[in-house]
């Protein structure tokens, strides 16, 4: 398997796990990149303007016709990094596009509420009723991502292959999980085998 989608809330590193993840296996980091791609092919820069900013509204678009048009080009380029293989996708519903995916690897990092109030009020160097405020925002951003354009729900655990809580567990853990599973042998899904009757 070569190709990990990372799915994260705001203050639960999952960047940083990103990150750690693609230096250690030598992939191609994709993330505000893979944005600007997608709405150039989209033929809608400003939808990029929007879509880049962690706390916007998502409702927030030229014309219906442009967030359309720069969903599929997200997904269209989501799936030729996938296709080229040896690629970290942090973000942009990676999970969902790519769920049929034979070589991908779906992972969510999560992290409790008060954890990341820490870790965004440190890192932004913010109040903890801001940081807060921004880990709300965000929530919300990403929550209304997935059902405006997916009708899923972010938060649904079928979607992930692994879950990761980094309240206690560190990057280079996490990082290692990870690998675990990319050194697995690949395997038909589970989920695409029938469901067979057992004997009473």
């Amino acid at each position: 398997m070569n190709v990990v989608t990372i799915s994260r809330q705001l203050g639960s590193l999952g960047f940083e796990i990103g990150q750690a993840l693609a230096a250690r296996m030598g992939y191609k980091l994709v993330y505000r990149e893979l944005i600007n791609q997608a709405a150039i092919r989209a033929g809608a820069p400003e939808v990029a303007l929007v879509m880049i900013d962690e706390l916007n509204l998502l409702g927030i678009c030229p014309s219906p016709e442009h967030c359309q048009a720069y969903i599929r080009a997200v997904d269209g380029v989501l799936h030729e990094l996938a296709d080229q293989g040896e690629v970290v996708i942090v973000g942009r519903g990676g999970q969902l596009v790519l769920k049929d995916h034979p070589e991908a690897v779906h992972v969510r990092i999560i992290a409790p509420l008060e954890v990341r109030v820490i870790r965004v009020a440190a890192n932004r160097k913010v109040t903890p009723i801001a940081a807060l405020a921004q880990i709300q925002a965000s929530d919300r951003s990403r929550r209304l991502y997935f059902q405006k354009f997916y009708q899923t729900n972010w938060d649904d655990p079928a979607l992930y292959d692994l879950t990761i809580n980094t309240a206690w567990i560190e990057i280079e853990t996490a990082v290692e999980m990870v690998c675990q599973i990319l050194a697995l042998p690949r395997r038909e899904s589970a989920k695409k085998k029938p469901i067979e009757d057992t004997p009473a």
